[in-house]
């Protein structure tokens, strides 16, 4: 789109990437940070202390501020984070305001091309706009096609021949569709021959368009792939001074942390102690690290409709969430197996394939269970009936006969496990989130922990998700260390120091 388009393009010329960083920023900041309000959760609640008063220009500024933090963010902890071109919502005003402009310039192009003779005022500016953007993607050390592209995007010699009559707008085209192939990533190849199939000038230059700006994201992209390895220790320091500026503006902006650090020495002190106020030897140690390690692991069971999210871990909320119920799917169909084994153990033991050809059966049955529609009970009862039957089948091959009582106790104890003091369920549940808190402990060595007993058969899920966790509560308590040390030496006894 022209220059002098920009009333209908609202700048399209040097922002395609600064709006594709503004979507994606944006896109993060309404779902993890709610930055647009005197406090990072809106409003005042019972319990916390009231935002001071604030002018609209600090809240205009803190909210930038934070949503800054959110993209630099995103880019650390999310390892296949990519940017992707802003795409406005299918349907909505902007979008059909958008298309309907755009219609507009390009027909009023082609009326331009179509005159006689042609008027090329709006051709030349859109040559002048890709050859900016050619050499904006050039490298340092990339004279040599930065002399090709001047000499052959002439824009004093292009305006002379548009005058003499003599512009050949269709040479130019294929010389820029050339040098964009010899500039793109090997995924824009496709794209590249797709222009070279097109021969009318209007839709040809409409697609050079659309396929700059996908390689402007590409190479943004490419910049973020580049400099993550190096960005650790700055974005550290970067998170920590964007979230301590919104603090000084913001004094009440840790209540919820401070509340999650609270309630959680509360739970651990508790534990300390059983029903006989005997100390428990299995309770941890209200040790700092140890406070922080299961501070993080509370996340996992959340109550998000209703229990505020800490402040310093709100932009994680969404990964925390899904972590959380990745651990609720793992604990059911580690609880199913394990009722399984125990019931037809001696049968299936040593027979290859059954126990992974169950696990995947279940594992099917359970993709649904954190949607609205889903009930735990519907889905139990079918999964006994399901494995019922399978496992009939599996071992009627191998010279077994389940009894009908077998299949009745197999299907009843698989229809328990929804009730909360399930006793399998329980032990299930309590080994995964042990092995998620050793991981904690473990990460800085690099060692995985010892896998707890019945979880074999989940092994491969419960070790990827554990590193993903590990990497993200660490990464956390990078940033926000210096916060947690200041609330926790006013929790634990004695002031000590962190």
């Amino acid at each position: 789109m022209p220059k002098e388009a920009d009333h209908l393009e609202d700048g399209r010329d040097k922002v395609s990437k600064e709006e594709v960083m503004q979507d994606a920023s944006e896109e993060m900041v309404r779902k993890r940070v709610r930055a647009n309000t005197p406090s990072l959760h809106g409003g005042n609640t019972s319990g916390v202390s009231p935002p001071r008063l604030v002018s609209v220009e600090e809240l205009l500024e803190t909210a930038k501020g934070v949503t800054n933090m959110a993209l630099a963010h995103e880019i650390m902890v999310k390892q296949d984070f990519k940017l992707k071109p802003a795409e406005l919502p299918e349907g909505s005003l902007e979008r059909r305001v958008k298309e309907i402009m755009h219609k507009a310039f390009w027909d009023c192009l082609e009326a331009q091309l179509k005159e006689d003779p042609p008027t090329y005022g709006h051709a030349i500016k859109l040559l002048a706009e890709i050859k900016e953007t050619l050499l904006f993607f050039l490298l340092p050390d990339r004279g040599r096609l930065s002399s090709l592209i001047e000499e052959g995007l002439d824009l004093p010699l292009i305006q002379q021949q548009a005058e003499n009559g003599a512009l050949d707008i269709s040479g130019l085209s294929q010389f820029i569709v050339g040098m964009m192939g010899s500039l793109c990533a090997p995924c824009r190849d496709e794209d590249i021959n797709k222009l070279k199939e097109i021969t009318d000038i209007v839709p040809l230059l409409k697609e050079i368009f659309s396929v700059l700006d996908l390689m402007k994201v590409d190479m943004a992209n490419f910049a973020v792939c580049s400099i993550r390895p190096h960005l650790m220790k700055q974005s550290v320091e970067y998170e920590r001074g964007k979230f301590q500026e919104y603090l000084d503006k913001q004094p009440n902006a840790l209540d919820y942390t401070e509340k999650w650090l609270e309630d959680t020495v509360r739970c651990m002190r508790e534990a300390e102690t059983d029903g006989s106020n005997a100390a428990s030897s299995d309770a941890p140690a209200l040790l700092p690290l140890n406070v922080h390690n299961h501070a993080y692991l509370r996340l996992l069971k959340w109550n998000h409709a209703s229990d505020p999210f800490p402040e310093t871990v709100l932009m994680d909320e969404i990964r925390f969430q899904e972590m959380q119920q990745e651990a609720e799917q793992l604990v059911l169909l580690s609880s199913v197996l394990l009722v399984v084994y125990t019931t037809a153990g001696e049968a299936i033991s040593g027979l290859p394939g059954v126990m992974e050809s169950l696990k995947n059966t279940v594992n099917i049955m359970l993709a649904d269970m954190h949607t609205p529609s889903w009930s735990a009970q519907e889905a139990l009862a079918a999964i006994g009936e399901k494995l019922t039957v399978e496992l009939s089948q599996c071992l009627s091959q191998h010279g077994y006969s389940p009894s009908a009582d077998q299949k009745s106790t197999l299907r009843g104890q698989i229809s328990a496990i929804i009730q909360p003091d399930n006793t399998v369920r329980k032990l299930m549940d309590s080994r995964v989130h042990s092995y998620l808190l050793a991981s904690l402990d473990c990460f800085q060595r690099e060692t995985p922990p010892p896998l707890p007993g019945g979880l074999l058969p989940v092994s491969r899920e419960l070790k990827e998700l554990a590193v993903r966790f590990s990497h993200l509560v660490n990464f956390n308590k990078l940033v926000f260390s210096p916060f947690y040390e200041n609330i926790l030496r006013k929790k634990l006894t004695g002031g000590e120091s962190l």
